[in-house]
């Protein structure tokens, strides 16, 4: 991944249409530092550029055999599940 570049700079400006066909050049650009901001009919809808730094990538079963489920966790006590057959 190249080495990122802070940009001063405000954000470039850029219509939707224009962006969707050339994603891939663009975000080659976002990689590089730069910040877009999206238009569409000449309002701003969103605004694009690299991550701050405190976005951390999930590590998908980080947390297997940390969590435990109680045995009676699909039971519910016999008035929630009355109340629930009678409709009352």
């Amino acid at each position: 991944m190249p080495q990122s570049r802070q940009h001063t700079s405000s954000p470039r400006r850029v219509g939707v249409r224009e962006f969707r066909g050339n994603l891939t050049s663009f975000l080659k650009q976002v990689e590089d530092g730069q910040r877009f901001v999206l238009t569409s009919h000449h309002k701003v809808v969103a605004e694009i550029g690299p991550p701050s730094s405190d976005v951390v990538m999930r590590k998908p079963g980080a947390l297997r055999g940390k969590i435990k489920v109680d045995n009676n966790f699909d039971s519910l006590p016999a008035d929630v599940l009355m109340s629930m057959e009678d409709g009352t």
